[in-house]
């Protein structure tokens, strides 16, 4: 007897990680993710996950005994109210800065599903008006506010590199738990489970999601330990990332350029990760007066909540980012930088007549405040759109990275006169090399490899990467699939 594993999300796509494992009578989570998509497939994977409401609340066997949280990602965490709202009332083991992340990033989450629900709702009840019979019941929101507040009591802080013992477990039986950084975002790890069964020891590591060398603020990856079997991630399984040292130059040029003739930066960004990497990059280009002092704003209320998470959890910064906390400098604030809260404040940057950079949420361009920037700056060809991060098909940002003529913003039709560029090499996924490369000393004692979070094409070249360079078996499980290992 092994390890029994339920492949139950990110599998064959990159969103809704959720891997469920039993040994020894013990059931436990890899990851409660969001998943992310079309409204209906979202709503018909999101609200199944992988045990009952009756397993979550131990009403039944198997019951589930524990969570592990390898990051705070929306789409590795973002289903954990919903968890909660169905009766799991059992531990959450991650990082002390994945639970400090976890916080502002659930309740933004459940306060996206809350106003999804309510506008969803409108329209039904306009609807109904008119129809005869009358259609489906108003849609409840997959979780609340109150839901993600639950979920907070319930996370313990584990350190990187020391046996954890998973609750329902001992030592002679069931799971133990060994966390390393995984070097993908601030906190993120990956997690080796050593699960014991009539003494018999199997080694599962999960990759988690594998970062890369050389991200701003945060350290590199470790390597990966020893281990029977990988989950892996391949979510840049059939492709490779631009040098990182190239960003801070083109950063700088682009700045310059822009200043020079009097215009507006406009930087859509994710409010996790992107936009404190790029606050920080700033800093360290206005300290080396590669760059001058410029009006710089933050408008997202959730990026300004997630860089106080940042200033606190310094113990995961690399020693650049550090450089500034030993001089007593604030990495993330100096007199040019103001970080916007209310929607008033933010719209009075349209009345800004001074070159100026505004980073904004969301990072694909389809919601919140970057659109207002954009509605009033794209049509001038002095500013310049700097898209930082993978924009999904369909997304307002992929068409301006496409180069896209006209674009509807509010149902308004503008062209698009701004200079567009875009930045690609700070992603914080590991590609196609660096996979390769990470997994190497974990190989030699490898019998299977699980590809997850990746699209099939992405997951089958890497498939193929991996079986010529390691001659190792790989799957590439689809959701709802059954292995036993051991």
């Amino acid at each position: 007897m092994g390890i029994r594993l339920h492949f139950w999300g990110a599998d064959q796509t990159v969103t809704g990680s959720s891997h469920h494992l039993e040994c020894a009578g013990q059931n436990i989570l890899l990851d409660c993710g969001l998943f992310q998509g079309r409204r209906q497939d979202a709503e018909e994977i999101n609200s199944h996950l992988a045990l009952t409401p009756e397993q979550f609340a131990g009403k039944v066997a198997p019951s589930l005994n524990a969570v592990v949280l390898s990051h705070a990602h929306i789409d590795h965490s973002g289903d954990l109210p919903l968890l909660a709202k169905q009766g799991y009332r059992g531990p959450i083991y991650t990082t002390p800065s994945t639970i400090d992340l976890c916080g502002p990033m659930l309740k933004d989450s459940a306060h996206i599903q809350e106003s999804d629900a309510l506008f969803v709702n409108k329209r039904h009840s306009r609807r109904q008006a008119i129809r005869v019979p009358p259609g489906p019941a108003p849609m409840p929101p997959l979780y609340t506010q109150d839901d993600a507040a639950q979920v907070n009591t319930q996370f313990l802080p584990v350190k990187l590199h020391e046996p954890q013992v998973l609750a329902g477990s001992t030592k002679d039986a069931g799971f133990t738990m060994i966390s390393s950084n995984a070097g993908h975002m601030l906190g993120s790890t990956c997690v080796l489970l050593n699960a014991v069964e009539n003494g018999q020891t199997v080694r599962l590591l999960f990759s988690g999601d594998v970062g890369r060398k050389d991200l701003p603020i945060i350290k590199d990856p470790d390597p990966a330990p020893a281990a029977d079997y990988l989950i892996m991630e391949s979510t840049y399984g059939d492709r490779l990332h631009q040098p990182i040292a190239e960003v801070k130059p083109k950063v700088a040029a682009l700045v310059n350029k822009v200043l020079g003739r009097g215009g507006h930066i406009i930087v859509p960004a994710f409010a996790v990760e992107r936009t404190q990497q790029l606050v920080l990059m700033l800093h360290e280009l206005i300290q080396a007066k590669q760059i001058p002092e410029f009006p710089i704003f933050v408008d997202s209320p959730l990026a300004s909540a997630v860089t106080e998470v940042f200033k606190k959890h310094t113990e995961d910064w690399d020693a650049d980012a550090c450089a500034f906390y030993t001089k007593g400098i604030d990495a993330f604030g100096w007199n040019r930088l103001r970080y916007i809260q209310t929607p008033q404040e933010s719209k009075t940057l349209n009345d800004l007549k001074v070159p100026f950079m505004v980073m904004s949420a969301s990072g694909m361009c389809e919601a919140g405040r970057i659109l207002h920037h954009l509605k009033n700056g794209i049509e001038d060809p002095r500013n310049l759109v700097l898209i930082t991060g993978f924009q999904a098909p369909n997304t307002l940002g992929s068409k301006l990275v496409a180069g896209d003529a006209e674009v509807n913003i509010f149902g308004e039709p503008l062209r698009v006169r701004a200079e567009v560029e875009s930045i690609d090499a700070l992603s914080g996924h590991a590609d196609q090399q660096e996979l390769l490369d990470w997994m190497a000393p974990a190989a030699p004692t490898l019998k299977k490899v699980f590809l997850v979070h990746g699209e099939l094409s992405a997951m089958t070249v890497l498939k193929g990467k991996i079986e010529e360079r390691y001659k190792l078996e790989v799957v590439m499980p689809k959701r709802g699939d059954r292995f036993e290992v051991g």
